[in-house]
């Protein structure tokens, strides 16, 4: 199963199709889990027997395009924009008529930043049957008061979070253990399937091997 890279509407989107094909995996992607890809998806085979066409696309203004609200720096010195509504779009109105084909189930995943906007997004829309938000950046600036008065659209999430990750000196950042226990007691209440799942290591440890079992999870729960 290899990728192919195709340009849709000035997004460099990587396809791994399958013509047998019952779900279908939507991405956002940097560079460097671009170069973990193919690996990804033959860890996603290895953890589901579910036939599935992956459609990752590459986000080159991380935190522009992946956050919902305006919000200062938290390291660094680039502020978070409101870039989320037009990511939203570009999946719902130009990715998907693509590549979605006869495929019934369509699930939206990311990690870090792209877990909260998987989140946010099943929040908007209910075109996507499942999520996954692995590593999801719920430390985000008024990202819990905002889940506690919202409900998402969709039937089943996933969560996941590094085990070291809340430990870290960043004050914001650190906030990311306790607001995803919260993220995960408001899911309990307002939809089908949840489950919160607890990697080791930091933020930074196997990407592609948190995803796929994200993937994997929602795929085999629908």
């Amino acid at each position: 199963m290899k990728g192919t890279i195709v340009d849709i509407s000035g997004k460099e989107c990587h396809l791994y199709r399958n013509p047998d094909a019952e779900f279908l995996l939507i991405q956002p992607i940097d560079e460097h889990e671009l170069e973990v890809l193919d690996k990804e998806v033959e860890s996603i085979k290895e953890l589901s027997d579910k036939p599935f066409l992956l459609a990752a696309f590459i986000i080159k203004d991380w935190n522009q395009e992946l956050t919902p609200w305006p919000a200062p720096p938290v390291f660094g010195k680039v502020p978070f924009g409101s870039g989320a509504t037009d990511t939203l779009e570009f999946v719902t109105s130009r990715l998907l008529p693509v590549v979605q084909d006869e495929v019934s189930h369509v699930i939206l995943g990311g990690y870090s930043l792209a877990g909260l906007f998987a989140l946010w997004a099943s929040y908007q829309t209910d075109r996507f049957g499942g999520i996954v938000a692995a590593s999801p950046s719920v430390w985000f600036p008024k990202w819990i008061e905002y889940a506690t008065i919202n409900k998402p659209l969709t039937k089943s999430i996933y969560l996941s979070l590094g085990d070291k990750e809340e430990k870290t000196k960043n004050p914001v950042m650190a906030q990311v253990g306790n607001a995803i226990r919260k993220q995960e007691e408001l899911l309990k209440g307002q939809v089908e399937k949840t489950i919160l799942e607890w990697n080791p290591g930091n933020h930074f440890v196997d990407s592609e091997k948190r995803m796929a079992k994200g993937f994997a999870w929602v795929m085999n729960s629908l």
